[in-house]
């Protein structure tokens, strides 16, 4: 069954589109790049699938189920993670603290037991801190050993990291990432792209939006370009990067020559 479906859907704010009439489907086992100039309404599709924004049109499906109306902490529960184009942490609280927030979700302790200090309530809580830091590790030791630390002293890029690794404690089988490479330099999106496939493996599907060419094609099985609110191409990294649309409205000519004399 297909993952994500998207169709025609479009979003109005006053008198601006920023989507028009935008269809695509994400199967269980693909990574999609999200990809095209800034103000071309990759965000504000992201917005729409975790229920942010409503569409002003059309239908967004979960499995066949209409996620039209849910609200985005239910959303959460269906599966969908995402991180933010801008870093959206809790700079007060550790590491560690930031990904057992991503577990509020899925916790089954009410409020008033945890007013009461139940005993469930302290196994729950133990419980969630061990699958924290096993998520941590999971994405990076470097932000294990950093469990401690307040969010806001960590490096711009580990702070990228911390944010995938709170989407995860979602339990997501799709995880949204808005610009996930900001601010890397090109070692750290090799790892990355790692990463990514490597969840991928593991049975979640992704979707990414990015600017940086070199992680779309490093890890994404098809390519969504949108340009002012509009699907140009959908299909293979290769295809996408040799398409005239696609080179006029986002790459470049200079991208385009560069990509054939690579593949001459």
């Amino acid at each position: 069954m297909t993952l994500l479906s998207i169709s025609h859907v479009t979003r109005r704010f006053a008198g601006l589109t920023a989507l028009e009439d935008v269809s695509f489907d994400v199967e269980p086992d693909e990574v999609v790049g999200l990809i095209g100039p800034n103000g071309a309404g990759k965000s504000t599709l992201i917005n729409l699938i975790t229920g942010i924004t409503p569409p002003s049109s059309g239908d967004i499906r979960l499995r066949g189920e209409s996620l039209l109306g849910v609200k985005p902490h239910l959303i959460a529960r269906k599966g969908i993670g995402r991180t933010f184009q801008h870093i959206h942490l809790f700079d007060e609280l550790s590491v560690l603290e930031n990904v057992m927030v991503g577990f509020d979700s899925r916790m089954t302790a009410g409020y008033a037991a945890t007013v009461l200090g139940l005993r469930s309530v302290w196994r729950e809580e133990a419980q969630v801190r061990e699958k924290a830091m096993e998520i941590l590790g999971r994405v990076d030791e470097k932000l294990l050993a950093q469990c401690s630390a307040l969010a806001r002293e960590l490096p711009y890029a580990d702070k990228r990291r911390l944010e995938i690794a709170r989407a995860l404690a979602t339990g997501p089988s799709l995880l949204l990432l808005d610009e996930p490479a900001a601010g890397m330099a090109p070692q750290e999106i090799g790892a990355l792209a790692d990463d990514l496939r490597r969840l991928n493996r593991e049975g979640m599907a992704v979707i990414v939006i990015e600017h940086k060419m070199r992680l779309i094609e490093g890890v994404t099985d098809k390519v969504i370009v949108l340009d002012h609110g509009r699907k140009i191409f959908e299909g293979s990294f290769d295809l996408v990067k040799r398409n005239p649309d696609v080179i006029e409205a986002y790459l470049g000519r200079n991208y385009a020559d560069v990509a054939v004399a690579q593949a001459s």
